[in-house]
């Protein structure tokens, strides 16, 4: 927005910092980072703590204070004019009304404790109300003053890398074939719907990873057990071509309901399959179109280097395996490259509260679908440990 000044509420400003050093360990469920990427976050700064002498009069601390807003320099700041304030409830009605919150009444106060008032109610019922909300900003725009709030799925600085090798042994088994026919129509959504990247295709982040880890390879014949490590690359080329090609085929898609209403449940592993594919078949209907990037962060074009961010390809993605040398090798050199981003892209929206209409969008769906890779992860994991 040209020529717009931004008011941050509250306490939800932290300093933009590098993300700290990562660690993937080839553990349970989706990967977890080292460190979470630094990120804004609610109540980030607290006032001095001050210790009260025990002798000391009472009176103060019965004393009621009105709430401070960190940001006050910068709301006395605005144009002290009645329009500025008109603009100010106007915009605060059509925020409690679009969340279904009803705002504190602070009329009576004087500029600015009212709105500093009104901003420190606000943002503590969006924090218990709305799940991903993030934080409001109070912008003023020329001779607008409006909210902005902005709603952010926090991944929790997670690798959702989905192993496919896990899937292929399980077609070659006889007690678990069916499931994995399951598992491949959930696979086939995500890889065409919701348009996860897979790592064979040329254009994605973790092809290039295994393609720099193979040159790597192949340049030093010091390594001992070269031979070795040649084969494990032929496996995931070979494993991985041969899965993309069963995922590629939409028959999945079709016949999904139907495997959904055939599968016989025998056990509790039977049963997670049969939960996590109703759950995806759902998604698919009501979201027939939607692809996990809907609402992924927009680049701006005066971002700093310094602070370039992680995209959501690069944390998002089908994988060959995740343990072993070779995982484990790749892992750590996308650490040390995360290690020098200043932020992770997250699915964000953000609505303005001014005269426009204010869009209905939410995070619903990426609630839903990182939840269901998250359980995909975890499943393809219990299938290995328990198979042995």
């Amino acid at each position: 927005m040209n020529n717009a000044q931004t008011y941050y509420s509250g306490q939800n400003q932290s300093t933009r910092t590098k993300t700290a050093k990562a660690v993937t360990p080839p553990t349970q469920r989706v990967c977890q980072l080292d460190a979470k990427t630094q990120r804004r976050k609610r109540s980030s700064e607290r006032q001095t703590q001050i210790s009260i002498r025990s002798n000391a009069s009472d009176g103060f601390l019965r004393t009621s204070f009105l709430p401070k807003l960190q940001e006050t320099k910068t709301v006395q700041a605005c144009q002290k004019t009645v329009k500025m304030q008109k603009d100010f409830y106007t915009s605060l009605s059509k925020l409690g009304n679009h969340y279904k919150i009803e705002p504190m009444q602070t009329n009576q106060f004087e500029y600015p404790n009212n709105i500093a008032l009104a901003i420190w109610d606000i943002e503590e019922k969006l924090q218990h109300a709305v799940l991903n909300w993030q934080e409001i900003r109070l912008v003023q725009d020329k001779q607008k003053t409006y909210f902005i709030s902005e709603e952010k799925f926090n991944t929790g600085t997670t690798l959702y890398y989905i192993p496919i090798e896990p899937l292929y042994q399980m077609l070659y088994d006889r007690k678990r074939k069916k499931n994995a026919q399951l598992l491949i129509s959930i696979c086939s959504y995500l890889y065409h719907i919701a348009d996860i990247p897979y790592f064979r295709q040329e254009d994605t982040y973790l092809y290039w990873m295994y393609e720099m880890h193979k040159d790597w390879m192949e340049q030093d014949d010091e390594i001992e057990g070269n031979e070795m490590y040649k084969l494990e690359f032929e496996k995931v080329e070979s494993i991985g071509d041969c899965m993309e090609q069963k995922i590629f085929n939409r028959i999945n898609l079709s016949v999904f309901e139907q495997r959904i209403n055939s599968f016989k449940c025998r056990d509790s592993f039977d049963l997670e399959c049969l939960r996590m594919a109703k759950n995806a078949f759902a998604l698919y209907k009501e979201y027939p179109n939607e692809t996990i990037f809907r609402n992924a962060p927009k680049k701006e074009d005066n971002e700093s280097e310094e602070y370039e961010t992680i995209g959501m390809e690069k944390y998002i993605s089908f994988i060959s395996q995740t343990k072993g040398w070779l995982y484990e090798s790749i892992a750590e050199t996308i650490n040390n490259e995360f290690n020098e981003y200043g932020a992770m892209e997250e699915p964000t929206i953000c609505k303005h509260f001014d005269e426009a209409d204010v869009t209905n969008n939410s995070l619903d769906f990426e609630n839903k679908l990182f939840a269901l890779l998250d359980d995909m992860c975890s499943l393809l994991y219990i299938y290995e440990i328990t198979k042995k």
